[in-house]
């Protein structure tokens, strides 16, 4: 069953500056390309760092304030008043940038965000060079898919490949990108196995399972068979 990745949802067209690009022609990028950061690339396009609007920012929050050096400094603090100072991006830059591949998942790419606390990942080749950009707005594009596209994907990935069940035994509806299967099949199991791979298909956003089924084949206690199967 075929999984989104985020070279399915990555921005190709990537505006990057150089270690040496000043100040004011970063800020120009940003705001004529409508972006919030932008990477910072060698000349084999290897990211070096990312160069974000809050690190544009510390000049502007600094302006007019002595840049003396405190004796005891804290880390944070330094590097404040580093990049307030900064002329270039190879000083301005956050570095080393977190970055992905263009194979993760989408779920992995929004765990890394979250992890890392960045709103944006560099998406680099096998060879390290930069092909894309992924922002969390690109991850949440997969729930523009229409309601019609995502049932086909149930049933023609799901239903019919992977389980091979039969036209007619399990109905499969979709309303907002909720997902509601019904009917009834021979094994538990396949009616588990079902709603869990419907909840991976992309756009879902949840699964209400309510297909029955003739016999239990786990070894657990029986249970109600209307499951819900919430995504993520």
């Amino acid at each position: 069953m075929r999984t989104w990745q985020v070279g399915d949802v990555m921005t190709t067209d990537v505006a990057t500056v150089g270690e040496e690009t000043p100040y004011r022609q970063i800020v120009d990028v940003l705001i004529r390309r409508g972006i919030s950061a932008v990477p910072v690339v060698d000349s084999f396009d290897r990211v070096l760092g990312v160069v974000s609007e809050a690190d544009l920012l510390h000049k502007v929050e600094r302006a007019g304030h002595p840049d003396g050096r405190r004796v005891f400094e804290g880390r944070r603090r330094r590097t404040v008043r580093e990049k307030a100072g900064a002329l270039v991006a190879g000083d301005l830059m956050t570095a080393p940038a977190v970055t992905t591949t263009p194979r993760a998942s989408l779920p992995a790419a929004a765990r890394l965000m979250d992890r890392e606390v960045v709103k944006r990942l560099p998406v680099l080749d096998d060879l390290g060079r930069l092909v894309g950009i992924v922002t969390r707005g690109d991850l949440l594009r997969v729930h523009l898919r229409t309601d019609a596209e995502i049932r086909e994907d149930v049933v023609q990935q799901v239903l019919r490949r992977v389980l091979a069940v039969r036209d007619g035994l399990v109905t499969v509806q979709v309303r907002d990108g909720e997902v509601t299967l019904d009917g009834r099949l021979d094994r538990r199991t396949a009616v588990e196995l079902a709603g869990r791979l419907a909840a991976q298909v992309a756009g879902v956003v949840q699964v209400h399972n309510t297909v029955g089924y003739d016999v239990d084949d786990t070894s657990l206690m029986e249970l109600d068979p209307v499951h819900t199967t919430p995504v993520g």
